[in-house]
């Protein structure tokens, strides 16, 4: 079969995570051939991919946000939509009815109009804005209404407008424009359609949105009804929608995606391939790892400051953060500058690694995510026997503590979400503990030794694609 994955902001421009899914998938499935469609956000990174393609891999298409830069467009024009054609505009926007995602479909890739700014810059959008402002934003300067709803559907009309290329199934790898394209596609083929949510992607632009400074107080429940409205698309269209583990699957029960079609699939990882890891020198430093990359949904501020009182407590301690510290420069510098500012001497940036090679020489490991699903640094870190202090996001609870007839024990410590005092005392427990370290990493080996099988993540999936293809 040919299977089109669909992904945003991730596969082959970003590591680890949902990016190292996707290849698993794709690697482990030599007897179908897969397109990846990468939806990523700037023109620049076209064919800075990070990996090495698979040879079952068979196209990459690329689609990025900012192409509308790049194109020519008139002022004023007049295109007569239809009623139903303005209402299913205004319900995108404002989320006050169900989208009719068909005929707005139709709508954005028919011939009415050359591109996307040329609509964006017409009399019909101009009436869109002009009602929204009269009925919904009477105190809200026109202009910045304007251009707030431009940035919204923008990039989703240019993403909507690209070809799709043709497949026996569409997999989608989050909601949001991938959701939505996914959604197209099954509405222009019809063919199968999965949906895969590692993390609850509308909940995670939600908390981005309220802490955003760049969207203004009374447009961020715009913001935020509008990246709902986007996952409502693949909920209503997709055959399957496949979660992590339990909690997401309520909450996607609760964000209105039919119970019946949602399947839970946890990932997976090989406890062989860390095996025999090169071991850390007996000099009786204490080292703390973090397998993360250095952007603001990991917080990775928050982790230097509880290592700030780690520090203070534990003097031979140092921490390594382990991933590439390239995807967003100004976070990386304001971290750097943390770092400084608050006098921690022993903290290292390795940049992008293998992580066999440094996780083996860690005595714990540490993950301060705001947002997560069901981390891989976290099943990679268990099945090589390290403890972990992580926050209560995503599945990080169900891998640490177990749940249901788990009776492993714990892996590790949960704390509060940038409660960096109660993820220092953790760690601090751990230092000053070898015999509780040891303890947990075996417990946590033992949970993703048994119910964290690779084999049975592929298995699952190769199952899955056998019996909605054919």
């Amino acid at each position: 079969m040919r299977i089109c994955l669909i992904a945003e902001g991730s596969y082959p421009y970003v590591t680890g995570g949902v990016s190292s899914w996707i290849h698993s998938l794709i690697t482990e499935m030599q007897e179908h051939e897969f397109i990846v469609y990468a939806i990523g956000a700037e023109t620049k990174q076209k064919g800075k991919f990070r990996y090495e393609l698979p040879p079952n891999l068979v196209e990459v298409k690329e689609i990025f946000l900012d192409e509308y830069l790049f194109e020519e467009k008139r002022w004023g024009k007049r295109y007569n939509l239809s009623t139903s054609e303005r209402n299913n505009l205004v319900s995108l926007v404002n989320g006050s009815n169900e989208v009719n995602w068909k005929e707005l479909f139709d709508l954005i890739k028919s011939n009415k109009f050359e591109n996307v700014g040329e609509f964006l810059s017409s009399k019909d959008y101009f009436d869109l804005v002009e009602y929204l402002g009269k009925n919904e934003y009477s105190q809200v300067p026109f202009t910045e209404l304007f251009w707030t709803v431009n940035s919204m559907i923008l990039p989703l009309f240019l993403t909507i407008r690209h070809e799709v290329p043709k497949a026996d199934i569409y997999h989608s790898v989050s909601t949001g424009y991938a959701g939505v394209v996914g959604a197209l596609a099954k509405c222009l083929y019809d063919k199968p359609l999965l949906l895969t949510e590692h993390g609850i992607y509308s909940r995670e632009r939600e908390e981005e949105i309220i802490k955003a400074d760049w969207v203004k107080g009374y447009f961020k429940d715009l913001w935020i009804n509008y990246f709902y409205t986007l996952s409502n698309s693949i909920y209503e269209t997709s055959d399957k929608v496949i979660t992590l583990f339990n909690r997401n699957k309520e909450i996607e029960i609760e964000l209105g995606c039919p119970e019946d079609k949602i399947l839970i699939i946890p990932n997976g990882v090989d406890v062989i391939n860390y095996s025999n890891l090169l071991k850390a020198p007996d000099d009786g430093i204490i080292r703390i790892g973090a397998i993360v990359r250095v952007v603001p949904i990991k917080d990775i501020k928050t982790m230097i400051q509880s290592f700030a009182l780690v520090e203070r407590e534990v003097p031979n301690v140092e921490l390594f953060i382990m991933g590439p510290a390239d995807e967003d420069d100004a976070y990386y510098e304001e971290c750097i500058q943390l770092v400084d500012a608050l006098g921690v001497s022993k903290v290292t940036f390795t940049g992008m690694v293998q992580v066999k090679e440094y996780v083996g020489q860690m005595d714990i490991l540490m993950l301060t995510s705001i947002s997560e699903g069901q981390p891989l640094a976290i099943l990679e870190g268990l099945a090589s026997s390290k403890p972990f202090v992580c926050t209560n996001v995503g599945g990080c609870r169900e891998l640490i503590n177990g749940s249901g007839d788990d009776d492993f024990g714990n892996a590790g410590f949960i704390a509060p979400v940038m409660h960096y005092e109660e993820i220092a005392n953790y760690v601090i427990q751990l230092c000053k503990n070898a015999n509780l370290r040891e303890k947990m990493g075996v417990n946590g080996f033992n949970r993703v030794k048994n119910k964290y099988k690779r084999s049975e993540f592929i298995a699952a999936y190769r199952n899955l694609y056998q019996s909605v293809g054919g």
